[in-house]
């Protein structure tokens, strides 16, 4: 399971490298964090029920960010 938050931070940082590359700077930012974070707890060796609590944690505040973003931070379309 370690392994896999490895992975995570590959693919992250890949997204990350290709929203720099496109001028996304902030967006970029975020990821790279996001890389050196899932790739930090990687290398922790904790048990897989952490692993998978503290997956669920990221998804639902990862949820809950982009929700209120898209609901109270961005314009209208029309």
């Amino acid at each position: 399971m370690a392994r896999m938050y490895r992975v995570l931070g590959f693919w992250t940082l890949v997204i990350g490298l290709m929203a720099f590359a496109g001028h996304m700077t902030e967006f970029a930012l975020l990821f790279f964090a996001q890389a050196v974070a899932f790739v930090f707890l990687g290398y922790l060796n904790f048990s897989e029920r952490t692993y998978i609590v503290m997956f669920w944690g990221y998804m639902v505040l990862s949820f809950v960010g982009f929700t209120y973003w898209s609901v109270f931070k961005m314009d209208l379309p029309f």
